[in-house]
């Protein structure tokens, strides 16, 4: 599992960039409505909170077990960064599995990028040994919810701290 690094991903219209602490100049800006707050509380970072958080992110998981796995979404054609996507990997009873999850910022949703991003993320990981995907998802929370289908989680009938946990195997 020590083999598992965030590697760059491109898709067709997205490139999904490992996340480097720089970043956050761009980063700040792109989740600073506090709308992107609704469904998980809080506030948007200050830059400084930011690049503190992404220091932490970059340096990894302080277990071994797990992995952090964090990129930036960069709309290639505009040449901006529209978001993130992270992957926690890590064992459990069922296997290797990631937790995933994703936020766009406001100004690009709408158009498919959550989606593609995702996707994107469950191909990259279903190539690497990684036996399930899951995701958890506020049960009103319905662009989510669409995100998830679309990358071929299923919702389950667990939940955790209020949200439904979405899951998909890894078939070999």
């Amino acid at each position: 599992m020590n083999a598992i690094g965030a590697e760059a991903i491109a898709t067709r219209r997205l490139d999904l960039l490992p996340l480097l602490v720089e970043h956050a100049d761009e980063m700040a800006e792109v989740l600073s409505d506090p709308a992107l707050h609704a469904f998980i509380g809080g506030t948007p970072d200050t830059l400084e909170a930011l690049r503190s958080r992404y220091r932490r992110m970059v340096a990894g998981s302080p277990d071994p077990a797990v992995r952090w796995l964090n990129w930036v979404i960069r709309l290639r054609k505009e040449g901006c960064l529209t978001g993130t996507v992270q992957a926690t990997i890590g064992p459990t009873g069922d296997g290797l599995v990631a937790e995933i999850a994703w936020v766009v910022g406001t100004p690009w949703q709408g158009r498919g990028i959550a989606t593609e991003a995702a996707q994107g993320l469950v191909a990259w990981l279903g190539e690497r040994p990684v036996d399930g995907v899951v995701a958890h998802i506020h049960p009103e929370h319905r662009a989510s919810a669409a995100v998830a289908t679309a990358a071929g989680l299923t919702p389950t009938d667990e939940q955790q701290d209020g949200e439904i946990r979405w899951h998909r195997q890894i078939d070999r």
